[in-house]
């Protein structure tokens, strides 16, 4: 269960990223973040693994405060949560093979990181892995061979690699084509059906938010303005979110 009590996030320049915001995630839903951009949606996604600091209140996650853990505490955390984002971060010139195995890195010490000591079990959880996101023909293939949604399907082969209970994806469809998105989304939907792990999706699409998500949260100026199931997403709520259906476009 991730929760936020009275969180902000105030940025140098005096621009508020995040304002009072209080949320209780529970295990296993699947969450869209939507909104205009500058609403504060990856500034959310971003405070949950504290890759963003916040600057008043707490994030607390399974009982632990993220925001308050020292190092050790914050690696331990950190392993609970798996990071894709729309840039896939993979190293490019290493096999798929590889980059899915630096999922399991915060398992180990610095120097088997270094050297890549990984055991039996990991290479067998490498291919399970890409053989869920529908990869096992690419386990040795260079990642920069890749189309980009087959870089974002290892993406979430590393997360699950990782054996993160929470799956944290900010914008991971935004630069694919339709039929890409509609593949990389189904995956992620079976990863949060079948193995039951929170999934927390940024997205600009709120077709794509109604579609897969269990529940929704509308950000608009750092506040939560919408938080409810997708049926509930009126055209009415959806005017206050992003202005009119003539300036929404195909939202």
């Amino acid at each position: 269960m991730i929760t936020f009590n009275n969180v902000s996030k105030i940025y140098p320049n005096g621009v508020k990223g995040l304002s009072n915001i209080n949320l209780t995630i529970q295990d296993g839903e699947f969450i869209s973040i939507i909104g205009l951009s500058g609403a504060g949606k990856s500034t959310l996604l971003r405070s949950i693994n504290r890759l963003e600091r916040i600057t008043e209140g707490d994030i607390i996650i399974n009982d632990t405060s993220i925001t308050n853990a020292k190092k050790k505490e914050l690696r331990m955390l950190r392993r609970q949560i798996g990071w894709i984002s729309q840039n896939f971060n993979l190293v490019k010139r290493s096999t798929v093979q590889k980059n899915v195995l630096s999922g399991r890195l915060g398992y180990y010490s610095t120097f088997k990181s270094t050297f890549g000591l990984f055991t039996k079990e990991d290479y067998s959880q490498t291919e399970e892995a890409l053989r869920m996101v529908g990869l096992s023909d690419k386990l040795h293939a260079r990642s920069d061979e890749l189309s980009g949604g087959q870089q974002q399907r290892v993406s979430i082969a590393r997360a699950l690699v990782q054996r993160a209970p929470i799956i944290l994806a900010d914008e991971p469809v935004a630069s694919l084509d339709p039929v890409t998105t509609q593949n990389v989304m189904q995956d992620l939907k079976k990863i949060n059906l079948k193995m039951n792990k929170t999934v927390i999706v940024n997205l600009h699409s709120v077709p794509l938010a109604k579609e897969f998500s269990t529940r929704i949260i509308a950000l608009k100026y750092g506040e939560i303005i919408f938080d409810g199931p997708p049926e509930e997403l009126t055209p009415t709520r959806l005017d206050t979110i992003y202005g009119s259906s003539q300036d929404r476009g195909s939202l």
